[in-house]
């Protein structure tokens, strides 16, 4: 066997693990996105406004700690916001107002997991990047989708939405933090603790450590 055959039989091989790689990460993002659409809809369907209101209790961000095992998982539950919140669309009747939650809403997703994937080496400060990127980028536009929606105050105040975008983005920040920190800490930390003993844990990092060093 000369040195070409060797070299091609080496290539194809790279070939082949690259296809695998991609595979992998597909299978990856596409079970963690239909994850997050699944139980956000359900949310959706059984909270109402808790799961996407200027109070915001939705429970289905405490799959975010998937962002604690694989980089996949920023993809998956970004593309997983964008799909839920199309549909909350059709289902609470936001209208092109809806279109709102669908850029900024997912934008924020992106940034929370990337957060969770950068301090994954520690899970009680990682659980917080989702609550930092909520907290400040879904009250930017809030005021605009409770104006549209027919609310003409600041919830739970008689401070008239016209003319106070500060307060209700301090509002927002405040309750849209709490919110997505009760979910984070109460149900998502939890739920790591609970996954980093698993078969499944092992394996995904296992997995990313391959794909890792398959680009080496």
């Amino acid at each position: 066997m000369d040195v070409q055959e060797v070299r091609m039989q080496k290539d194809r091989r790279v070939q082949v693990t690259n296809v695998s790689d991609h595979t992998v990460k597909i299978t990856h993002t596409a079970t963690i996105a239909a994850l997050y659409t699944g139980l956000t809809l359900v949310c959706i369907l059984f909270l109402g406004n808790l799961a996407w209101g200027p109070i915001q209790f939705r429970l289905s961000e405490a799959v975010c700690v998937f962002a604690l095992f694989t980089p996949d998982a920023i993809a998956g539950l970004t593309l997983g916001c964008a799909v839920a919140n199309i549909a909350n669309i059709a289902l609470s009747g936001t209208g092109m107002l809806g279109m709102l939650d669908v850029i900024f809403g997912s934008l924020a997703t992106l940034v929370g997991a990337a957060l969770t994937w950068r301090w994954r080496g520690k899970p009680a400060l990682a659980v917080a990047g989702p609550v930092i990127a909520n907290a400040l980028i879904v009250p930017a536009y809030l005021p605009l989708m409770l104006s549209g929606l027919g609310f003409y105050t600041i919830p739970f105040t008689s401070i008239a939405l016209d003319g106070s975008y500060p307060l209700m983005y301090l509002f927002g920040f405040v309750s849209t933090g709490i919110g997505e920190a009760t979910v984070m800490y109460a149900l998502g930390l939890p739920l790591y603790h609970a996954l980093v003993r698993t078969p499944l844990a092992k394996k995904l990092a296992i997995q990313h450590q391959t794909t890792s060093s398959s680009r080496v």
